[in-house]
């Protein structure tokens, strides 16, 4: 048995060939299969696995394609991909180079408004609370779109019609395209910082979901979230709803429909002042009303001055002569109290000890009072007092 000669391959040499044979053959291939161990490094590519029951291959999505695509994979997503069939030398692996990918079972632009509409949701963009009313008059309008679309040429003719002497300003933009986006979020910073605006409309005419792409974008999103100013949306038909549209103060069902809704007619405000002023003059007149029963109740209950005097008269009379009866009663006792008091005092009184035979001697002329005989001496003069009348004594002998 003869041999081939024996062709001496090295490691980089088989691989360049592998790569060669699998890249000639299977230039552009689709698969369907589940994505898992989904990675997105700073580099900006994507890296993932493709995997049915029986096998997987890696993939990578470069930053180049992956900047166009309208969803972010998700690890169990099922997915349909184009790509080129490629080795990685350096690990002697095959990979799928993939430019394309959809979900399998819905559409790319579907998944991918299903996933912003959830994250928006989470941040709070579609709260009911934080929508602001509209000015009911407002002064100038900020309009954001295509300035040879069918909807600015709907919106003027309406203003005309309503009020036509309102002031506007067109900021205009694309509003399809790749720019599109960009230009319309940009246009709603910039109506923002001009003074005197009073609303803003971003509008665009009906078309296909890929047509209205643009207000469905974030960065739309969040300018309309982070205006100052009221933001109508007014984009493609009534049946056509955005995020735009979710995220606005108010949504329109038409372009037509938004310059309505921002402006009302003179003729609707006249009404309004009429039905206004004939309020507040029935309002007047109830007050009126009011005051007047107020008054007459008043008057029912005031009382004539000089009777309510004859009251206070006799009710003074009643008084005097209860407080002169109070005091006549009050000094009768304090006089009972006195005589007891005198005859108490009547009874410890020394005069009284005298009546009885009694008598004081007190020596002079100190006057001291003498209670025994060892303080006076023969030849001292004494005072002696008597229940009537004293006697000035000299002392003979003690």
């Amino acid at each position: 048995m003869e041999f081939p000669s024996r062709r001496i391959l090295t490691i980089s040499q088989l691989t360049e060939e592998i790569k060669t044979i699998l890249e000639a053959n299977l230039y552009y291939v689709w698969i369907d299969g589940e994505v898992s161990n989904l990675r997105s490094p700073m580099s900006g590519h994507i890296y993932l696995t493709l995997k049915d029951e029986g096998a997987q291959i890696r993939a990578v999505i470069f930053k180049g394609q992956a900047r166009f695509m309208k969803f972010k994979p998700a690890d169990g997503l099922h997915v349909i991909c184009r790509g080129m069939v490629s080795v990685y030398k350096e690990r002697g692996e095959y990979q799928l180079i993939l430019d394309y990918i959809e979900p399998k079972g819905v559409g790319a632009l579907q998944l991918a408004l299903e996933q912003l509409k959830e994250k928006l949701a989470k941040d709070g963009l579609f709260n009911t609370e934080r929508k602001r009313p509209l000015p009911i008059l407002p002064q100038k309008i900020g309009i954001v779109t295509s300035p040879t679309g069918a909807a600015i040429m709907d919106i003027l003719k309406v203003f005309e019609r309503r009020f036509a002497n309102i002031g506007i300003l067109i900021y205009p933009v694309r509003v399809q395209g790749i720019e599109s986006a960009k230009e319309i979020s940009q246009g709603i910073l910039e109506l923002n910082e001009i003074a005197g605006i009073d609303v803003i409309i971003i509008a665009r005419g009906g078309g296909s979901q890929e047509d209205l792409w643009a207000f469905n974008q974030e960065i739309v999103a969040r300018a309309i979230y982070n205006s100052d100013i009221p933001v109508v949306s007014a984009v493609g038909h009534e049946i056509d709803f955005t995020i735009a549209d979710m995220v606005a103060d108010l949504r329109a069902p038409t372009p037509s429909a938004a310059a309505e809704m921002v402006i009302r007619s003179k003729q609707e405000l006249k009404e309004r002042v009429a039905a206004t002023a004939l309020q507040l003059a029935l309002c007047l007149r109830n007050i009126v009303s009011d005051k007047r029963i107020f008054l007459h109740r008043l008057e029912r209950g005031l009382i004539d001055p000089s009777r309510r005097l004859k009251d206070i008269r006799l009710r003074l009379g009643d008084m005097t002569d209860r407080l002169t009866i109070a005091m006549s009663h009050s000094l009768e006792i304090i006089k009972k109290d006195c005589q007891h008091i005198m005859e108490r005092l009547n009874i410890l009184s020394p005069l009284n000890i005298l009546e009885r035979g009694y008598s004081i001697t007190r020596k002079f002329p100190s006057m001291t009072v003498l209670r025994d005989s060892k303080d006076i001496e023969a030849g001292d003069d004494v005072n002696i007092m008597l229940a009537k009348g004293e006697i000035y004594c000299k002392v003979t002998k003690v």
